[in-house]
């Protein structure tokens, strides 16, 4: 071969073709099955929030997040599984575009949350309040809600006020809960009995009044401070998201350019052998179409 057509060959030296095609099927296959795993989760966690479900309660259903995501990472990942088996470079050019644009979605709407941060409080505030108002009905929310509230120490979205949205908790209910807080909202010691009512009469209260009762911060700002205070955890949780991602569009291009290089130096090949003799016909035969051939 030629020294001019060797620089067509662009890593053939440099990576090896059944170790890129091996990691990336590996790759692919293990976020498959945890899409598989993830959508499996979901469908049944729906099912069985169908059994509760309100009107309003969906957006923040996890179960439909869930569902959602497993979608995505069963799909997107099916390609790469398919695309990697077959060396098909449209496939494989898809499932890298795709992962990209999944990655690039993801740090743009990072930069736009945080530039943005007042209007993004505000959109979680919003929502939590909608989720407030089915507290009682929404057993996921519920359940979510109130392990935030004890983990966090904080309660509602923006603050206390917040659960005078749900109907049993407005200051003008007729029932025991009317202008109180839930439970999960009140100080207490771990040696202490819990008291179910410690939320009583909490709502109408200025906030300096009943802030060695209940915790009077919104869990929307606890959150982001306790991100803030932890960013080691915040760094690590956001690399565990798009590190994985990155490696997939890394492996997805070298693995092209070795097929594309593999296809130019075949074809470049099977050119030079109807300008040869019978015998260097058959040694090339023998070599392989996945084999680096010396300059």
């Amino acid at each position: 071969m030629a020294a001019g057509d060797s620089e067509n060959i662009r890593y053939c030296a440099r990576f090896s073709y059944l170790c890129l095609k091996f990691t990336l099927i590996v790759y692919s296959m293990f976020f498959w099955l945890i899409g598989a795993l993830i959508l499996a989760i979901g469908i049944y966690a729906e099912v069985e929030r169908q059994k509760y479900k309100t009107l309003e309660s969906a957006f923040l259903a996890p179960a439909i997040i869930l569902i959602l995501l497993g979608i995505v990472m069963f799909l997107v990942s099916f390609v790469g599984v398919l695309a990697s088996l077959r060396d098909n470079i449209g496939l494989l050019q898809a499932f890298m575009y795709i992962l990209g644009i999944c990655l690039f979605i993801e740090l743009v709407g990072g930069v736009v949350a945080l530039i943005f941060r007042n209007q993004t409080i505000d959109f979680l505030n919003d929502n939590i309040r909608r989720g407030i108002r089915n507290y009682y009905d929404d057993l996921d929310f519920k359940n979510i809600m109130d392990f935030v509230q004890k983990q966090f120490k904080c309660c509602g979205g923006e603050d206390f006020k917040d659960w005078s949205q749900n109907q049993y908790h407005a200051c003008s209910a007729p029932g025991p809960l009317a202008c109180g807080v839930p439970y999960t909202c009140c100080i207490r010691n771990k040696t202490d009995i819990m008291n179910t009512m410690c939320g009583y009469k909490m709502i109408d209260r200025e906030p300096l009044s009943v802030r060695d009762i209940i915790y009077i911060r919104g869990c929307t700002n606890a959150v982001l401070i306790w991100f803030l205070d932890n960013y080691s955890i915040m760094a690590g949780v956001m690399l565990g998201i798009l590190l994985p991602q990155f490696l997939g569009v890394l492996l997805s291009l070298l693995y092209i350019t070795r097929v594309e290089d593999i296809i130019a130096e075949y074809k470049l090949n099977e050119n030079l052998l109807q300008e040869t003799q019978p015998k260097s016909e058959t040694e090339f035969a023998s070599a392989g179409c996945c084999m680096c051939y010396p300059e």
